[in-house]
């Protein structure tokens, strides 16, 4: 689902880079810097982590709402990880409990991944819509590539449990920062022979 009621527009690529994943590396150096600190408020200790996630939450939102308003739209992906950061971000916070807020990339692939297995079971890629056309292929490559990306979110939400539950928390945020943004990038740098062997006319004319 798009955000309506403003005109999708172009925005320059480093600042809509930086308000996607500036979040993201704030929170990573605000861990940094607080994580084995403790501060007492109303009469509760929070630990660092929690203090920093309280933090990142309005940030995000921020950044998302300038992302809004500078191109006129988010997409579907954006828009339900804002809903989940909001829910277990201020579970965290309010419950004193770091667990819920690491368990929050695990829900995100498993909804996004059970979602494109729902549509490929009607024969439908929910991938491109998602993907918004960025990627033209012709519907047998959008139906391969929906399940390589299902596969890889499922994969990678197991693997996020496996890592905040057996591991420590810095080992969770190194990985929440940067790894599962790397996983991400090498799997679609590795599609390259599908993207050859099916795009669309629009690809081969560019």
């Amino acid at each position: 689902m798009e955000t309506r009621g403003m005109e999708k527009r172009q925005v320059n690529p480093m600042v809509k880079t930086a308000l996607e994943f500036g979040p993201i590396l704030a929170f990573f150096v605000a861990y940094l810097w607080l994580k084995d600190r403790t501060f007492v408020i109303g009469g509760t200790e929070y630990e660092g982590f929690i203090v920093v996630t309280a933090g990142f939450i309005p940030v995000f939102l921020l950044a998302m709402g300038a992302l809004w308003w500078l191109t006129g739209h988010l997409s579907r992906m954006q828009l339900v990880t804002a809903v989940l950061i909001v829910v277990f971000g201020g579970l965290s916070v309010w419950l004193n409990d770091d667990r819920f807020f690491k368990m929050k990339p695990t829900l995100i692939y498993l909804l996004f991944g059970g979602a494109l297995a729902i549509g490929l079971m009607r024969g439908e890629s929910w991938l491109q819509l998602v993907m918004e056309g960025l990627i033209p292929l012709k519907h047998e490559g959008w139906m391969i590539l929906t399940r390589r990306v299902m596969v890889l979110f499922l994969s990678l939400a197991v693997l996020n449990e496996v890592i905040w539950r057996t591991m420590s928390t810095d080992t969770w945020v190194y990985f929440k920062t940067f790894g599962l943004t790397a996983a991400v990038f090498l799997f679609f740098l590795f599609q390259g022979g599908l993207f050859k062997e099916h795009g669309s006319e629009e690809t081969d004319s560019e």
